[in-house]
C-alpha cells in the first residue's frame, strides 16, 4: 500500500525532508512495481521543479535560494532512486539528475570542491570535499565511504542536505576507489585521506572520523583499528569479519557451527578491542550482517567497557529504509562524540 505525502515546491528544506520521512514510513516494500514506479515519477517531478527554481534563483542572483532548492531536489531524487528498481528506465536518468544537482550546488561559492589526493607521487585519489559552514579553524572532519554499489557522487547527494550548515567538514570517497586500488590495502588509501585533511588549516587533526555502511563499514573498522588518528567510527565493529569467518567454517565442514558462548564472544570482540575510539554500529536495512549479531556485540562490548553504541532504525514493518531519520541519528552521534573529543 502506498500512502503518499507530497511536499509543496516551496524551497523549504525542512518541510521537504519531513514529507519524505512520512512518505517512506508509509511505503510498503511489497507494493506493486507499477505503483512504486508511479511514485518514483512523482518524486522525480518534484525534484525537477526544485531544479527549475534553483536555475531561476541563480539567474536572479539569489544564491541562497538556489542552494536550498538544489538540496530539496537532492532529497526528492534520492527518494525516487530508492523507489525505482533495477529495470526501471528512469533509474539511470535519476543518477544523472543527482550528480547534476551536486554540481549545481557545488558551483555556488565553492560549497563543494572536487579534490585530488596525492598518493606520495604514486597517483591520485579523487574525492569530494565539503567545507564546514564557518570559515574558522579547528573544525572536525569526517571521511565518508560510499556503499559498494554506489558512487561517491550518489552518497554526497544523499548527505548534502544533512551536512550543509553543520560545523564539520566532510570528505567523500568511492568504495571502488578505496577497495580496488593497485597501491595496496584500503587502510593505506584512507590514511592518505587523513593526511590530506590534516594539511588543511581549518581542520582539527585531533577530531577526525570515518564513516562507512554496507561493505564500507568493514573497511572503516579495519582503518579505525590501524590508524590511531581516528576519533570516532561509524563501522561494523568487526561483525563482517566474524560472520565471514563463521560462514567459511560452516562451508568447509559442511555443518552448522554450534555456538560456544565464550568463544563467540571472544571472536566478536577481536577487532572491536583494537578500536581506540567511540564506535557506532548501524544495523538493519543498510547493514551486511544479522541485527541479532549486532545486539550480541553491543552486549559483549558493554561487558568489556568498549565504547560501542548500536543504532537500529525503527522502520515500520515492511516499509523502506528511512535514510533521512537514520542519517540524522548518525550525524548527531558524530557531532556529540567529536565535540567531546580533546581538541588540539
Amino acid at each position: 500500500m502506498l500512502r503518499a505525502a507530497w511536499p509543496e515546491v516551496t524551497g523549504n528544506l525542512a518541510s521537504t525532508r519531513q514529507s519524505a520521512v512520512v512518505f517512506l514510513d508509509g511505503v510498503d516494500q511489497e507494493s506493486d512495481i507499477a505503483g512504486r514506479r508511479n511514485c518514483a515519477a512523482k518524486w522525480t517531478s518534484i525534484g525537477d521543479a526544485h531544479c527549475l527554481f534553483a536555475d531561476l534563483s541563480v539567474q536572479r542572483g539569489t544564491l541562497d535560494e538556489a542552494a536550498h532548492a538544489w538540496l530539496c531536489a537532492l532529497t526528492a531524487f534520492e527518494v525516487a532512486r530508492r523507489l525505482s528498481d533495477e529495470d526501471d528506465p528512469q533509474r539511470a536518468g535519476l543518477v544523472a539528475k543527482l550528480e547534476a544537482c551536486v554540481e549545481g550546488f557545488g558551483s555556488l561559492d565553492q560549497r563543494v570542491e572536487r579534490v585530488k589526493i596525492t598518493l606520495y607521487d604514486q597517483g591520485e585519489l579523487s574525492a569530494y570535499y565539503v567545507p564546514a559552514r564557518t570559515s574558522g579553524s579547528c573544525v572536525p572532519a569526517i571521511v565518508c565511504i560510499s556503499r559498494e554499489e554506489e558512487t561517491a557522487g550518489i552518497l554526497l547527494g544523499r548527505l548534502l542536505p544533512l551536512i550543509t550548515g553543520r560545523n564539520m567538514a566532510v570528505l567523500v570517497v568511492s568504495y571502488d576507489d578505496i577497495s580496488n586500488h593497485w597501491l595496496g590495502p584500503s587502510e593505506i588509501l584512507l590514511s592518505y585521506c587523513l593526511d590530506h585533511l590534516s594539511t588543511l588549516p581549518e581542520i582539527d587533526a585531533s577530531r577526525m572520523a570515518i564513516y562507512g555502511e554496507g561493505l564500507s563499514a568493514a573497511l572503516a573498522t579495519n582503518f579505525a583499528a590501524a590508524d590511531g588518528r581516528v576519533s570516532a567510527a561509524i563501522c561494523d565493529g568487526g561483525l563482517w569479519s566474524w560472520t565471514r569467518t563463521r560462514s567459511s567454517i560452516e562451508w568447509m565442514t559442511r555443518t552448522a557451527v554450534i555456538p560456544d558462548a565464550g568463544l563467540s564472544s571472544t571472536q566478536r570482540l577481536r577487532l572491536a578491542r583494537k578500536l581506540r575510539c567511540p564506535i557506532l554500529v548501524v544495523a538493519g536495512e543498510r547493514s551486511i550482517f544479522n541485527a541479532s549479531e549486532a545486539i550480541k556485540l553491543e552486549a559483549d562490548c558493554a561487558w568489556a567497557s568498549i565504547d560501542l553504541e548500536l543504532l537500529i532504525p525503527q522502520t515500520p514493518e515492511g516499509a523502506f529504509d528511512n535514510f533521512i531519520t537514520c542519517d540524522e541519528a548518525v550525524f548527531e552521534w558524530l557531532e556529540r562524540k567529536l565535540d567531546h573529543a580533546p581538541a588540539s
